[in-house]
């Protein structure tokens, strides 16, 4: 063979080579497009009020998807439980914030305290906090499948506790008249003034995020996620590094439920079921595992999706949470099928 044909040979080699990575940046570079750009467009379509309030909530569903990520997707630990956090940070605030006298005439008496959002807030991300701690000093003894399991089982145990603890939550029916923010005699009471307070804590969560994940802290976390042992043989105590990012990612999801249940001024039970956790986890695998900007598509394509379908002429309004579940259940399954580590994931689960 002469030289000339070996220099074609290998040219062509490396041009095999090239394709697949030009495939994927189309893949990802595509999914960007169409999510940003849907949700742009039906937003405009739809106007500003419905702008704010789809922004609103993605930023929530963001917050929550970006904390799950930290432990499912850097770390390696498939969790269904979150949504337990979600409701801690939810009620905390609820308890504190609210002043339904007019309510506890017709019920149960519960303890309310009129607290102001801003003094409640902590208070409710520590608490979620200090639960995560217990939990997951637990949780440390397990891994893989009996992770997952003991994460279903916090879940469940979250709920019953919501639903079934009345002198405290007043279970089914709910905590009504729940705080909103208020700086210095000033009420948020509009939309944008509390759209802009939730991208701040959305911001703030991102950039906590991103450096957790760019320190040595996060290369640990990742290397945990590869392999435990192998980490461990190097005198790292992984029980330690697990806990912690368990921890950080379960004040992020109280503080989304704290200001979900501010923006919503009511919450009960059926707000935190082993569902909506479900759904969390496959916002995360939706966006792509190990990133933090798949995170955030991801939730925008959520969002966009339960948004989306209320408009759909032929769909009777009573079907619409279950069509939602029909569609992102296909979305999950063609995706595990074709593109595995999510729209711009690193990481396959």
């Amino acid at each position: 063979m002469s030289t000339q044909a070996i220099g074609n040979l290998l040219r062509r080699t490396r041009d095999l080579r090239r394709r697949p990575r030009f495939g994927k940046g189309n893949i990802e570079l595509w999914a960007n497009l169409v999510i940003l750009s849907w949700a742009a467009g039906f937003m405009l379509w739809q106007g500003v009020g419905f702008a704010i309030n789809v922004s609103t909530f993605f930023a929530i569903w963001a917050i929550l998807a970006v904390s799950l990520n930290l432990v499912v997707g850097y770390t390696g630990l498939l969790s269904v439980g979150h949504v337990g956090f979600f409701g801690i940070g939810a009620y905390a605030m609820a308890i504190l914030s609210s002043d339904a006298s007019y309510e506890q005439l017709r019920t149960e008496a519960i303890p309310t305290f009129g607290w102001p959002f801003f003094a409640a807030l902590p208070v409710s991300v520590i608490l979620a906090g200090l639960v995560a701690i217990v939990v997951g000093v637990a949780f440390n003894r397990f891994r893989d499948d009996i992770y997952v399991l003991v994460s279903f089982g916090f879940a469940v145990i979250a709920f019953n506790i919501f639903l079934n603890w009345r002198a405290l939550t007043r279970g089914a029916f709910g905590i009504h008249e729940i705080a909103r923010p208020e700086i210095g005699g000033w009420t948020l009471n509009g939309a944008f003034e509390f759209l802009v307070l939730v991208l701040v804590f959305l911001a703030t969560v991102v950039v906590i995020s991103w450096f957790i994940v760019t320190s040595s802290f996060g290369r640990v976390l990742k290397a945990i996620r590869e392999d435990e042992q192998a980490i461990e043989v190097f005198g790292y105590q992984t029980a330690h590094y697990k806990l912690a990012v368990w921890v950080i990612s379960a004040m992020m999801a109280g503080l989304a439920g704290a200001l979900l249940a501010s923006k919503t001024s009511f919450i009960d039970p059926n707000s935190f079921i082993l569902l909506e956790s479900i759904l969390l986890v496959s916002i995360v695998i939706l966006g792509g595992l190990a990133t933090i900007w798949g995170s955030l598509l991801g939730a925008m394509a959520f969002v966009m999706l339960e948004e989306g379908m209320r408009f759909l002429p032929f769909l009777p309004n009573e079907h619409i949470g279950q069509a939602r579940q029909v569609v992102l259940g296909i979305l999950l399954v063609l995706m595990m099928l074709f593109r595995p580590q999510g729209l711009v994931g690193k990481f396959r689960l």
